[in-house]
C-alpha cells in the first residue's frame, strides 16, 4: 500500500483569495498551506495545472498542454519582490470580485503585466538570473520548445485550432517548422518566461508543503484536449489521419441511466505508443511528479479499456469498447520511474478487468458517499463498506456539496441517509465528514466547500455543462480557524493525523 492513514482537502489553486481575481501560488497558497497545517492534515490536491481555454469554459481538465503550468496562477507580488516587476507595477490593480473568478478580465489583466514582467527581466535581469532562465528552457526542452511555438503560433492565426493551420505547420514539415521557429523567437522566449515564472514559484511552494508534512495530490486527466501542442507535437500518439486531424474520439457509453457522452478529445493510439516504450506517456508521468508527490489518474477505465467513437459521429452510442495496453504501460512506468504513488479514479463502467489492472498497479480506488444508494444495504459506495485500498471522498470536483446533494435528495432517500449517518441533518456534512474519516479507506480527502459547510451555489463543476463552473473562490475569511480547529479534532479522533 502506498499510503498510510491520512487526510487531505481538495481546493484548486484557482480558488483561493487573492487580490488577482484568482488563487495564486503566492501568499494565496502559502497562507492555505498554513491553514492545512492547523487542520492536521498531510494531503492537498488540486485539479489539473495546465493553461486553461476560455472556449472550454477555462476548466482545468481541457487544457493547451499536459505539461505547462496556468500562468494564470502566477502571484505578481512575488514577481516584483523578485525585481521581475517594477515597485509601482501593481498601485492600480483592478477590483476584482472575490467570490468568484472573473476568468476574461483575471487572464486580460495577468497577460498584459507578465508581458510587462518579462519585458523588465529582459532589460534588467542579473548575469545569475538568466542563467536560471536558460537552464530552466533547457531542462524542460522535451516539452517546452513545442509548447511555446504551439502558443506562438496560435497567437499569429488569431487564435484558430491548430487543425485549421495551414498544411505545412499543422503536419510539422520541419522546414516549415525551422522558419516559424526563427520568425517567433521572441515570442516563444516570452512564453518560455511564463513558465519560468510559473516552475519557481511552484518549486518554493512545494518546499513550504514539505517543510509542514503536507503532500500535493495533483491531477492527470486520461485525454488531452484535441487543439493542445500535445497532439499537435506528437500526432504518432494519437488517431489521427493523413492530414492529423482526428479519426475517433473519446467519450463514454450511457450508465446509470444517463445518455452517454461524447468528450471529442483524441483518443492514443496505443500500439504506437507501446512500440515506443511508452515514451510519451513515461515524459508525461516525470513531469507530473516533478511537481506533485502523487497523482489522482482521471477516468482510470481508460487503461483497460476505452470507449472509440467515429469522428464524424455525433450520438455516444455509435462508439465501441477497445482493449488498452495497462499492465504494460504501469509495468513501464514503475520500470522508468520507480515507485507510482497515485489515486485511480474508478468511478462507473466498473469492470472484473479494470479492478485487475487497478491492483496489479498497486493503486487505490476511489469512493465517494453522494453516489450511493442508502436505502440499500452494503451498495459500495456507503462508507463502512469501504476497504483500505480506497481513497474516500466526501465529494468531488464534479459532485454538489454535501450540503446541495442533501438538500436535493428524495424523502425516502434522505431518511435513508438520516437513519445510517444517525443525523437529524442540520450539520449533515459534519456527519458525511465523519463518516469517511471514519471508514477504513487508507485516506480521507474532502472539498473544502464541505468542510464550510457550503450549498450547491459553491459547487465547483457540473459535468455536460458549459459557463459558470470552475470559478467559485474561498475568501480569507472563509479560512476559518476554528473550522481548521474542528477538523484536526476530527483527523485525530479517526487516527489520521
Amino acid at each position: 500500500m502506498q499510503f498510510d492513514r491520512s487526510a487531505g482537502v481538495l481546493l484548486h489553486v484557482t480558488a483561493l483569495p487573492g487580490p488577482d481575481g484568482v488563487g495564486t501560488l503566492g501568499d494565496p497558497a502559502h497562507t492555505f498551506l498554513d491553514w492545512l497545517d492547523r487542520a492536521g492534515v498531510r494531503y492537498w490536491q488540486v485539479c489539473p495545472l495546465g493553461p486553461t481555454v476560455g472556449i472550454h469554459g477555462d476548466s482545468p481538465y481541457q487544457s493547451y498542454s499536459a505539461f505547462a503550468g496556468n500562468p494564470l496562477l502566477v502571484d505578481l507580488d512575488a514577481l516584483v519582490a523578485a525585481g521581475w516587476l517594477p515597485e509601482h507595477a501593481l498601485d492600480d490593480r483592478p477590483d476584482f470580485d472575490p467570490h468568484r473568478v472573473e476568468f476574461d478580465r483575471a487572464k486580460a489583466y495577468t497577460d498584459e503585466t507578465l508581458r510587462e514582467a518579462f519585458d523588465h527581466f529582459e532589460a534588467t535581469a542579473t548575469e545569475e538570473e538568466r542563467a536560471a532562465f536558460d537552464a530552466f528552457r533547457e531542462r524542460e526542452a522535451d516539452w517546452l520548445a513545442d509548447y511555446t511555438l504551439f502558443r506562438a503560433l496560435k497567437d499569429s492565426y488569431e487564435e484558430i485550432a491548430w487543425t485549421e493551420w495551414p498544411a505545412a505547420i499543422r503536419t510539422r514539415d520541419p522546414d516549415a517548422l525551422a522558419d516559424a521557429r526563427a520568425d517567433l523567437a521572441e515570442e516563444t522566449r516570452h512564453y518560455a518566461f511564463r513558465q519560468f515564472c510559473f516552475d519557481r514559484q511552484w518549486a518554493t511552494l512545494r518546499e513550504a508543503a514539505d517543510a509542514r508534512g503536507i503532500d500535493l495530490i495533483g491531477d492527470v486527466p486520461l485525454y488531452v484536449a484535441a487543439d493542445s501542442a500535445d497532439v499537435w507535437a506528437n500526432p504518432d500518439a494519437f488517431q489521427l489521419d493523413d492530414e492529423n486531424r482526428p479519426t475517433a474520439v473519446a467519450g463514454v457509453p450511457p450508465d446509470l441511466g444517463d445518455a452517454g457522452q461524447r468528450w471529442g478529445n483524441p483518443l492514443y493510439d496505443w500500439e504506437t505508443l507501446a512500440a515506443n516504450d511508452f515514451d510519451w506517456w513515461v515524459r508525461r508521468f516525470r513531469r507530473l511528479y516533478d511537481l506533485v508527490d502523487v497523482v489522482r489518474i482521471d477516468h482510470f477505465k481508460g487503461f483497460s479499456e476505452y470507449w472509440a467513437i467515429p469522428a464524424e459521429a455525433t450520438d455516444p452510442n455509435q462508439g465501441e469498447w477497445h482493449e488498452a495496453p495497462g499492465h504494460a504501460l504501469f509495468e513501464t512506468l514503475e520500470a522508468e520511474l520507480g515507485e507510482v504513488p497515485a489515486i485511480a479514479e474508478d468511478l462507473g463502467h466498473l469492470t472484473e478487468d479494470l479492478h485487475a489492472l487497478r491492483e496489479a498497479a498497486d493503486i487505490p480506488g476511489m469512493r465517494v458517499p453522494l453516489y450511493a444508494d442508502w436505502c440499500t444495504e452494503d451498495h459500495l459506495y456507503l462508507p463502512h463498506t469501504y476497504t483500505e485500498d480506497h481513497v474516500a471522498y466526501t465529494g468531488t470536483h464534479d459532485t454538489d456539496t454535501v450540503v446541495g446533494w442533501y438538500a436535493s435528495l428524495d424523502a425516502e432517500q434522505r431518511d435513508c441517509a438520516n437513519y445510517y449517518l444517525d443525523t437529524d441533518g442540520h450539520e449533515i456534512e459534519w456527519d458525511v465528514l465523519d463518516a469517511v474519516w471514519g471508514s477504513d479507506a487508507v485516506l480521507a480527502i474532502t472539498p473544502l466547500q464541505d468542510v464550510l459547510g457550503l450549498g450547491s451555489d459553491a459547487r465547483f463543476n457540473t459535468p455536460g455543462t458549459l459557463g459558470g463552473n470552475w470559478d467559485w473562490r474561498v475568501t480569507r475569511a472563509g479560512l476559518d480557524e476554528d473550522v481548521a480547529d474542528r477538523l484536526r479534532g476530527l483527523t485525530e479522533h479517526h487516527d489520521r493525523g
